[in-house]
């Protein structure tokens, strides 16, 4: 039984256009350092329930002296015309349409990438979407902070979706922070969620329905034999409305009605990651991604229409994460002997990587996709300090990845459609 939510939330608020009113600007660059910092404070619990509902709870007064001070910088952006337009371009795939037709061009706030503690406040905010605010794992940033929870959306049979909501004082800027896989073997210490979000992992990530061999147990029903996918069963696996892609949709809907005038930022870590970025890539907002596996070639099987630019768009991983880098596949890898097809390697947007495999002489491990390892061992002075008078950075050089392709022996095509019509 959920308790009752306060009179200003409401449930199942999924308006059906986005309205965008973005002021049209023309100089390209990034303008840098012209916003003030926001300070955060924790204000909702979200999370998924029967399918595919959003539900919102406020969390105590307890938690409320909790801040999280974040530097932000003005971006430009593309976004959607409107919901409507991006739908339509989506279910017809007009992938190639021109900014004229879909893309408007917008100046926002978002977060400082730059700036080392941002990314930190951020990491804070993306670890705790594992746990309930009293949690050990809970990164208190105030002594003020309380001991007491709210367990709306946390209850064992909660199972689907999870994250948390933190806004500005003064409700100008709202971060969406969503959690990633809960397992032991990497973050979380299983729970409830781990079905699903393993089965959202084997689809978004996966060359053809987590097909890893012939022992395993596929997620869909599109392999066609060899190194043969069907595509088109591949896009039909991902409509399903529980996919949490959809779910994240929703509820960014939702909090666009409950803060109608803020600015919306994501972030999240690992799948949590993954999910931000392509949220961000729907609605043309600010996303900082940790140690998220490759989306790109989900996105691409979504049908997401690609703005002119996704340098709103960035992830943050390190050189040791097998996951973030691509390289955790294959039969004998620790992914594929936890069950988990995290075949793809390639990002939408630009990249910090911390090379920490060369500088901090880590070995590639499962063990260092933690998101603490992150917060405690990466983000916890700045990556080049400032020696001899030389100007050092805070944080490496964001950046791309060139030349990146994902499932490159596997042949996608309408096989399925061939067989039907051979018999």
């Amino acid at each position: 039984m959920f308790p009752v939510l306060p009179s200003a939330l409401r449930l199942l608020l999924t308006p059906l256009l986005l309205i965008v009113n973005p002021e049209l600007v023309q100089d390209q660059t990034v303008l840098r350092n012209v916003s003030p910092s926001h300070i955060f404070s924790l204000r909702h619990e979200h999370a998924i329930a029967n399918g595919s509902r959003v539900l919102f709870a406020d969390v105590s007064q307890s938690y409320l002296a909790e801040q999280h001070v974040v530097n932000s910088r003005m971006i430009q952006t593309y976004r959607p015309s409107s919901f409507g337009a991006f739908s339509l371009a989506r279910e017809t795939y007009l992938n190639g349409m021109t900014d004229a037709d879909l893309w408007v061009q917008s100046t926002i706030p978002a977060p400082d990438v730059e700036h080392r503690e941002t990314l930190l406040t951020l990491a804070k905010m993306t670890n705790n979407a594992y746990y309930a605010p009293a949690d050990k794992e809970w990164y208190a940033l105030d002594p003020s902070w309380g001991n007491d929870s709210y367990p709306f959306g946390w209850e064992p049979d909660a199972d689907g979706f999870r994250g948390y909501i933190f806004a500005s004082e003064d409700n100008s800027t709202v971060v969406l922070s969503i959690k990633g896989t809960s397992g032991g073997w990497i973050v979380g210490g299983g729970g409830p969620t781990t079905k699903k979000d393993k089965l959202n992992d084997n689809l978004l990530f996966s060359c053809c329905c987590a097909r890893v061999g012939p022992t395993w147990s596929p997620v869909c029903d599109c392999y066609s034999g060899g190194y043969k996918c069907d595509q088109t069963c591949l896009q039909n696996a991902l409509t399903d409305e529980s996919l949490f892609y959809n779910v994240a949709v929703n509820l960014y809907h939702n909090v666009t009605y409950l803060y109608p005038d803020a600015d919306i930022w994501v972030t999240g870590h690992s799948l949590g990651g993954a999910l931000a970025s392509l949220t961000g890539a729907t609605f043309g907002v600010p996303v900082v991604a940790f140690e998220a596996p490759g989306e790109k070639l989900a996105a691409s099987r979504l049908h997401l229409p690609s703005p002119p630019s996704t340098l709103h768009i960035t992830h943050v991983y390190h050189t040791a994460d097998p996951i973030a880098m691509g390289v955790c596949n294959g039969v004998a890898s620790f992914c594929a002997i936890g069950g988990y097809a995290m075949e793809s390697k390639c990002h939408i947007g630009q990249v910090i990587k911390y090379d920490t495999v060369t500088k901090l002489g880590w070995a590639v491990d499962i063990r260092t996709h933690s998101i603490k390892r992150v917060v405690e061992e990466v983000l916890s002075e700045d990556w080049e300090p400032t020696a001899d008078g030389n100007l050092g950075r805070s944080v490496p050089e964001p950046g791309y990845e060139e030349d990146c392709v994902d499932c490159f022996n596997w042949e996608f095509g309408d096989f399925k459609t061939k067989s039907s019509d051979e018999l």
